[in-house]
């Protein structure tokens, strides 16, 4: 799969917020780099985000996941706290329109927050 750096001069927004690359949109992997190392890491398909997405903190930790079609999240999202206690998982209908449920976690791992959509 093609992989460019989101810093490089060639990368744009058409003014739909599609990503271009060398004036064509872009289908492939896109990465950002801090210091030489992999921040994050997003599929895209045609300038719209589609595929897996992955952060990680400086230190190489990982930070979030995702997926997304079509520019919306889909399925299950996590973040994760520095130090590498789970934060937050959310959970998105195949629509990408609809939050299913969203769960978070204190840095000690302690349960901060839960709601389903449908009220369990």
């Amino acid at each position: 799969m093609r992989r460019i750096d989101i810093d490089d001069p060639e990368v744009d927004m058409d003014p739909g917020q599609r990503l271009l690359y060398r004036g064509e949109l872009f289908t492939g992997e896109v990465e950002e780099r801090l210091g030489g190392a992999v921040v994050s890491l997003e599929t895209y398909a045609d300038g719209v985000l589609h595929g897996p997405n992955q952060e990680w903190y400086k230190d190489g930790t990982l930070r979030s996941e995702g997926m997304a079609r079509g520019g919306r999240p889909v399925g299950i999202t996590r973040d994760w706290h520095p130090n590498g206690t789970l934060a937050a998982e959310r959970e998105f209908a195949e629509d990408g329109l609809t939050m299913l449920s969203d769960r978070e976690w204190d840095e000690t791992g302690q349960p901060t927050r839960a709601w389903r959509k449908d009220g369990d």
